[in-house]
């Protein structure tokens, strides 16, 4: 989980922590949202695939609605799996430098993803724009407002540059106020120590809501 402020934090960068976490939580439900979103995508295709095998019945959309469901599922993860620093990363370099100049670099690195998430909302915004100007529909049997799929999936790189601006933001009232360890923490790639706490997290959550 990423840190928390203590109580000598500055009352700018306390502010921008609590911020932080209002969209983390925000994050957090469309993740859930994705994830049942992946669970329903795959009961479709299981039930479209037994009905054309065993009744010859198929929605006759099960490639396009199976394609918007994936693309809305993945925008709608991105704010949640950077907030829990779960993207991939390469740090066997980075970790062997010394604790100011990771933090530059991690903040470098945030703004780059930053200008390229700017770049994705901007395309999707355009092209969502666009499917409602010329009331686009696609091509299948159901003939589905494009507006409909691509205006969810936009909505999550929306989000996506959300959570990066409000960690941008708060990393760079860390820097200011030179707590370079909690910049690393905020934005590092996860440790051992940080996997093994999310095991055991889970392993008590499972055992209170079993009774064990």
């Amino acid at each position: 989980m990423s840190p928390v402020a203590g109580a000598d934090a500055p009352a700018a960068l306390q502010i921008a922590r609590t911020l932080r976490r209002m969209i983390e939580g925000a994050a957090s439900w469309m993740a859930y949202a994705a994830g049942w979103n992946y669970v329903l995508c795959a009961l479709f295709i299981t039930t479209d695939i037994v009905g054309r095998s065993f009744f010859g019945v198929s929605s006759a959309a099960t490639v396009e609605i199976s394609g918007y469901m994936l693309a809305c599922g993945i925008s709608w993860s991105l704010a949640h799996t950077l907030a829990e620093r779960a993207h991939i990363r390469v740090d066997v370099l980075i970790n062997r430098m010394p604790l100011k100049i990771r933090a530059f670099l991690h903040l470098f690195a945030l703004v780059l993803l930053g200008l390229f998430a700017a770049f994705l909302a901007w395309a999707g915004w355009q092209l969502l724009d666009e499917s409602v100007m010329f009331d686009a529909h696609d091509n299948s049997a159901l003939h589905i407002p494009m507006a409909w799929p691509q205006g969810i999936w936009a909505f999550g790189l929306g989000a996506f540059l959300v959570m990066i601006a409000a960690l941008l933001l708060e990393a760079l009232l860390g820097l200011f106020c030179g707590r370079y360890d909690e910049i690393a923490a905020l934005l590092g790639s996860r440790s051992i120590d940080d996997e093994a706490e999310e095991a055991l997290e889970a392993v008590a959550m499972a055992r209170r809501e079993t009774g064990a």
